[in-house]
């Protein structure tokens, strides 16, 4: 209000969450972010609402909100009713989300109908770029300096394509992510390791070798802490792995070992002498010891803190069909095997086809 329109004096009533224009209309401030601040809106009703971050909005959320459009205003200068409307804002999240759904296809996202009043909807982009006199530029240079994941969504605005039936949507990451740095104490802390098995004489050959941080709140919610995933061989990977072991003064390594577990421990072992150190073994595929951590980040007993684009792009490419992206997803491995460490209790909501075995029958005739 001061930089838009700072001729125009009002009341703020802090306790009751609203302000009051010279014109005795009112704005009202509100959330959607859970059961109860929902249901509050249900005795309200308004001729305009505006939704802020539409992404993190459940549309179970939305469809609430909407019922309160219901007011009715005469502008008396015209003696004519207001018409009610309602604004939507959001930074793209996936082609999955229901705003995509909704304000770009024109179709009901539950029924996937085509809407039948199509005219009432329309979208329009804003970027950074188009408001470049009131931003620092550094920051547009640090959105040109991200991924090209992040850039189609914070820099140009686009939706996102969407993996079916992924597993860790990037809604769900999103809506959970911890950005202001508060976290509770931690009961535990793993570091998690998928090595590939190459060795210290070429690292530019080398694969990614998975090196993820997560710890378990006492809260009884796990955090992502740090990807520390890096392309090297052993002798650097080791010392990678036992610095962030120091850094977050965590409690264990936990290592993947069908490359060598032997050599594996031997590495972090030579590193750092006294290490806690726990072998783990693949005995299911990367998407079936996943799967069961997908309802953990979509309710939020998962959570990433901050940004991490290189392991975001991986888990965006798990899907309940199997993983669509390109390699080996190493940085998402790790988190797992971390994850798994930490929930010991989460099973596998499917098994893997049991291998057929050959079996010969003996018949003796006496």
């Amino acid at each position: 209000m001061k930089l838009c329109f700072p001729e125009i004096e009002y009341r703020i009533s802090v306790q009751d969450g609203f302000a009051t224009l010279p014109n005795d209309s009112q704005i009202w401030f509100g959330g959607l972010d859970d059961k109860e601040r929902v249901e509050k809106v249900l005795g309200m009703e308004f001729v305009t609402i505006a939704l802020n971050e539409t992404s993190q909005i459940p549309k179970s959320s939305r469809d609430v909100a909407v019922t309160r459009l219901a007011q009715n205003v005469t502008v008396g200068a015209t003696g004519q009713s207001m018409r009610r409307k309602m604004f939507y804002d959001e930074n793209p999240p996936s082609k999955g989300h229901w705003t995509y759904r909704l304000f770009i296809e024109k179709r009901d996202p539950d029924t996937k109908e085509f809407l039948a009043d199509q005219n009432d909807y329309a979208a329009m982009q804003v970027n950074p770029e188009d408001n470049q006199e009131n931003l620092p530029t550094e920051y547009l240079d640090t959105l040109k300096g991200l991924n090209a994941r992040l850039q189609r969504r914070f820099l140009k605005g686009e939706f996102a394509d969407t993996t079916e039936n992924a597993l860790f949507p990037e809604e769900d990451v999103d809506k959970w992510r911890v950005m202001d740095g508060v976290l509770p104490d931690m009961q535990r802390i793993v570091v998690a390791v998928d090595p590939s098995g190459s060795g210290d004489e070429d690292n530019a050959a080398n694969d990614e070798i998975g090196i993820c941080v997560v710890g378990l709140g006492i809260n009884g919610i796990g955090y992502v802490l740090e990807d520390c995933a890096v392309k090297a061989g052993p002798t650097v990977w080791g010392n990678v792995a036992t610095t962030a072991f120091d850094r977050h003064s965590a409690d264990m390594v936990v290592a993947e070992i069908n490359f060598g577990g032997a050599m594996v421990q031997h590495v972090i072992k030579t590193s750092r002498a006294k290490t806690p150190f726990k072998q783990v073994t693949a005995s299911r595929g990367k998407v079936v010891r996943a799967e069961p951590f997908s309802p953990l980040f979509s309710d939020g007993r998962v959570r990433i803190v901050g940004n991490m684009a290189l392991l975001e792009d991986e888990l965006s490419a798990f899907s309940t069909q199997g993983y669509m992206g390109n390699g080996s997803p190493n940085r998402a491995d790790a988190m797992i095997w971390g994850l798994t460490e930490l929930f010991p209790g989460i099973v596998s909501p499917r098994k893997e086809p049991p291998k057929k075995v050959f079996q010969r029958q003996a018949v003796w005739a006496g």
